[in-house]
Formats: C-alpha cells, structure tokens, sequence
C-alpha cells in the first residue's frame, strides 16, 4: 500500500505534538485503501484556523480561512481544514456558513460519498462511520446519509459521483441513483465550466471499462444545462444516450458537449 508522504507526515506530527487531532482525509484515503498512490493530499484537524498559522508560521497561508483552510509548505503544500458542519446550501453550491466543530464524525457527515467520507491518522487507524470502507470492497457508489439532500446542497455532487464510478469501475447505490435522476434539474444553477470539467472527466478520464453499456452509470441527456428539464439516462440499450463523435465534437446522447 503507499504510504503517506513525509511532508504530510511532518504536518500530521505538529499538530498531534501541540495536542490536537491530525487525520488524512477524503480520496486520498480511498486512493491508499485501493492501494492506489494519491494525487492530493487533505489534512483535517480540530485546531481552528489561526492555532495552524501560528503553529505553521512563517509557512503558512490563509488560503480559505472562511472554510477553515490554511495551505502549509511550499510548493503545492499540504492544505489543513478544521473540522466543520456547514450551513444551508442556498445556491446548490456553496454553504451560506460554516461553524467549526470538535468533532470529526461531524465533518465526515457532510461530504458526499462513503468511499470519500474516511479518515486515517498517522499510525493508520480508520475513522469510517459511514461504512466506506465496506462500499469500497463492494465496488459501490452510495451517498452519506440522505442522497436527496447531499444533492440538493451540491448539485456538481451529481456529475462528481458519476466520474467517480465511471473511474472506479463501481455500481451507483439504487437510492443514490434515484436521486441523481430527482436532482438533475439543480445542474442548471451551476456555472458551466464547472459543468464541463466533470463531464470531461466523465467521458475523457480512465476508467475500467468501457462506458457505454455499463451497469449502473448514467450519462447527462439533452439541454443540461438549456431551458429544458434536465435529465439523467441509463447508457446502454433500449434507445439510451451513449457516446458519439461528428462535425461538432463528442457527444453524450443528443447532448453536445460543445454547448458548454
């Protein structure tokens, strides 16, 4: 398995060193249990945001003190949250307000997946309320908590969530998958080059097997993001969207991407 990097091993132990949590967190722990090396990696600690700076000065950056984040090191550097709960999601986006916690089972409850919704200390203990770890052994794509409502906060979650399987080779949970479909009409709130980025990585990223066809994967259908109703359909048979190429690019169904 990889292991964690030395310069978020020296984070961690700071932060453990002065009396508080230190936890990895998110897809870099999915990525180490699938034993898989991490591109990013997520620090999460119930210091508060300016007891990091202190600790981290002069190598330490503000970078999101509103969410709770302080960037430590150079470079690309190790960003530490502290842990939260968040407000109303107004926008289908963004959390009106965030409220630090001490807790960490809370900050792991609003995050969008189980496979996503683990943390790992540094001596490799696991924190997974929301039973992640098991999902991952299963190969399944489930929600945390309510699907409608993790939707219903972060409309993008809908579009993430399908790269993540079409990626991962996973099954989508049927409650989830409902409520992909329930929700798809909140797409329209979100700018479309966020909307583009995760169909690009839907359609373009690697993944284990081909995507047309595949049990439990959805692609977007006509007007995504136009007046129409948005809408969700199974690829494969039956007259399903799949993937096409012509003179104005790649589609999904009848659904340009050019449009975004």
């Amino acid at each position: 398995m990889a292991q964690i990097p030395e310069e978020v091993k020296n984070v961690m132990t700071r932060l453990e060193a002065a009396g508080y949590q230190a936890w990895c967190v998110g897809g870099a722990v999915r990525d180490l249990l699938l034993g898989r090396t991490p591109g990013d990696w997520d620090v999460t600690t119930n210091a508060l945001p300016e007891t990091v700076l202190e600790l981290f000065a002069p190598r330490a950056l503000p970078t999101g003190l509103k969410h709770g984040t302080v960037t430590v090191g150079g470079g690309r550097g190790v960003e530490v949250t502290t842990f939260r709960r968040d407000g109303d999601y107004l926008d289908h986006r963004h959390p009106e307000r965030v409220e630090f916690t001490g807790s960490l089972t809370e900050d792991l409850a609003r995050r969008d997946f189980t496979v996503n919704a683990m943390a790992m200390d540094l001596r490799g203990g696991l924190a997974d309320p929301w039973g992640g770890r098991a999902d991952l052994a299963a190969g399944v794509l489930r929600a945390v908590g309510m699907p409608e409502a993790r939707f219903g906060e972060d409309a993008l979650r809908i579009l993430r969530g399908l790269r993540f399987a079409a990626r991962l080779g996973f099954a989508v949970e049927a409650e989830t998958e409902r409520a992909m479909v329930n929700r798809a009409a909140d797409l329209r709130e979100i700018a479309p080059e966020r909307v583009r980025t995760e169909l690009e990585g839907l359609l373009c990223g690697g993944r284990h097997g081909p995507l047309p066809g595949a049990a439990g994967e959805y692609c977007p259908g006509a007007d995504l993001c136009g007046d129409d109703r948005p809408s969700l359909r199974p690829l494969g048979g039956g007259g399903a969207a799949g993937l096409s190429t012509g003179p104005g690019g790649v589609s999904a169904g009848d659904y340009p991407l050019r449009r975004l």
